[in-house]
C-alpha cells in the first residue's frame, strides 16, 4: 500500500510540514469511509475526501435529484434531474480521483445494512437531514467502534461533531430524544458545503492521525451572524446508545 510515484505527484501539495506525512497520506490510501447521504453537506465531504486519497469511499443515498436540490448538492448537475442521485453522484466522484475506488448505494440503509457498512469501513460521516438517519448512523458506528462524524444544517447555521465510541458522547448522548423535523427546511448552499468540507477535514485527520479531531466537541457555525463557537460535550453514563448494558 505503499504511494505510487503518480499517487505521491497527485497529494504532493497536502504533504509536507502542517498538512500530512507520507505515512498519513498512505493510511489514507488504506482506509475506508461511509458518507451517508451525499447531498448538501454529504456530497462536498465526499468530494473532499475522494480528493485527499482516501482508498475507498462508500456513498449511500436514495431518491431522484429535483431542482431544489441544486442550490447545494454540489455532484448533481441540471443533466442528471430527474435521474436516481447515487449513481450520477459516484460518477462524478470517480471522474475526480482515478486512485479511488466509489461504491454507491441507492437506498438509506436500515439498521441491519447500516451495522454491515460500518464493519467495512474506518470512519462514518453522517450527513443525513433526519434525526432517525443520524442515530441510526449513530448506533452503528458505536457498535462497530468506529469513529462517527455527525453533520447538521439549517438555514445559515451548521453543526459538527465527532464521536470516539466508549470515550466521548455519542449523538444520542446530545439527543437523548429525537426532535421535530422539518421536511423541506431552509438552507444556503454555502453553509451547506462549509460544513460538509469541515466534516471531511475532521475524517481526513483521524484516518491519517494528523492534527487534533473535534472529538468531544460539538463545532457550531452561525453563518447569519458571522459567528462560531467550540461547546464541550459531556457523555451520559446511561446512555441507552454507549453506555454500559442495562
Amino acid at each position: 500500500m505503499m504511494l505510487t510515484p503518480e499517487e505521491q505527484q497527485r497529494y504532493a501539495r497536502q504533504m509536507g510540514s502542517g498538512v500530512l506525512s507520507a505515512e498519513g497520506q498512505q493510511r489514507l490510501k488504506r482506509s475506508a469511509a461511509l458518507v451517508a447521504r451525499v447531498g448538501g453537506m454529504g456530497g462536498p465531504a465526499a468530494l473532499c475526501l475522494t480528493m485527499a486519497g482516501v482508498g475507498r469511499i462508500i456513498i449511500a443515498h436514495g431518491g431522484e435529484l429535483i431542482s431544489p436540490d441544486l442550490n447545494r448538492q454540489l455532484l448533481g448537475s441540471e443533466a442528471a434531474l430527474g435521474k436516481p442521485r447515487a449513481g450520477h453522484f459516484a460518477e462524478t466522484l470517480r471522474g475526480m480521483n482515478r486512485f479511488v475506488t466509489v461504491e454507491s448505494i441507492d437506498h438509506e440503509p436500515d439498521e441491519g445494512e447500516t451495522f454491515e457498512l460500518a464493519s467495512r469501513v474506518d470512519v462514518i460521516v453522517s450527513c443525513p437531514p433526519t434525526f432517525a438517519e443520524r442515530l441510526r448512523l449513530n448506533r452503528a458506528a458505536v457498535r462497530a467502534g468506529i469513529p462517527l462524524i455527525d453533520a447538521a444544517q439549517w438555514g445559515m447555521s451548521g453543526t459538527l461533531m465527532a464521536v470516539e465510541p466508549g470515550k466521548t458522547a455519542c449523538l444520542e448522548c446530545v439527543y437523548p430524544e429525537e426532535p421535530p423535523f422539518e421536511e423541506m427546511f431552509p438552507v444556503v448552499g454555502a453553509i451547506s458545503s462549509a460544513t460538509g468540507s469541515l466534516a471531511a477535514l475532521e475524517a481526513v485527520k483521524i484516518l491519517s492521525g494528523t492534527g487534533k479531531p473535534l472529538f468531544g466537541r460539538m463545532l457550531m457555525v452561525d453563518g447569519f451572524q458571522g459567528r462560531t463557537r467550540s461547546v464541550e460535550l459531556r457523555r451520559d453514563p446511561r446512555c441507552p446508545c454507549c453506555g454500559p448494558p442495562r
